[in-house]
């Protein structure tokens, strides 16, 4: 399957749900190939930073030329983190995925962004339209905030896009895994954003855990 995670806005929290869903993937013995189509390369930079102190499993990633149709299909489970910064990229990619999941802010600025990335993907011509799902990232953890709450509310409202109820919490762990080159679960395996990560993984790849 072919996995875009992608946006309009920058900032979304992408490049860290692609890490760390290309670990876990390859984890449970995935074939699992990543593509960092951003020019940012936030992507690579961690696959470097893991390769550098020696974190297993290792992961390789390709530039925006993986996007060609045979590298796309070249193992079980492909992600490509793309962003507008490249737009011929992100085109690309959108027209041969099987699915996008967007990772939405809660914000309605955020909300706004998702529902022109749902045009935009829309516009794309292919055989076939792609699944799109969204799903609530970066949300509020003190219960008496309630933006989180009603940016949930929104986007189930929205045409064209599947609502997926896992969602992850703005935690400081997601940047410090990050930048050490580990996924959030093996930082802290049992922590809450763990437990967020591996809720929102079995809602995306359910055969995985079934």
């Amino acid at each position: 399957m072919i996995t875009i995670i992608g946006s309009l806005k920058g900032g979304s929290g992408k490049s860290t749900l692609t890490f760390n869903l290309g670990v876990w993937l390859s984890m449970a013995g995935v074939k699992v190939q990543l593509i960092d189509a951003d020019p940012q390369a936030t992507l690579s930079d961690v696959i470097d930073v893991r390769r550098e102190e020696g974190f297993d499993p290792t992961l390789s990633v390709l530039d925006k030329q993986g996007l060609s149709l045979e590298q796309l299909h070249a193992a079980d489970e492909t992600i490509v983190d793309v962003g507008t910064s490249d737009m011929d990229s992100l085109r690309t990619a959108l027209a041969r995925c099987d699915r996008v999941v967007v990772p939405v802010p809660p914000s309605q600025a955020d909300i706004w962004s998702t529902q022109r990335f749902i045009q935009l993907i829309s516009a794309v011509e292919r055989a076939a339209p792609p699944e799109i799902l969204g799903f609530i990232n970066r949300g509020d953890t003190h219960h008496a905030v309630r933006e989180t709450n009603e940016a949930a509310a929104a986007l189930v409202s929205l045409p064209g896009i599947r609502f997926i109820k896992p969602r992850l919490s703005q935690r400081t762990v997601f940047r410090r895994s990050f930048s050490e080159g580990l996924a959030v679960f093996e930082l802290e395996s049992r922590g809450k954003a763990a437990r967020e990560f591996l809720s929102l993984a079995a809602s995306l790849y359910p055969h995985m855990v079934s």
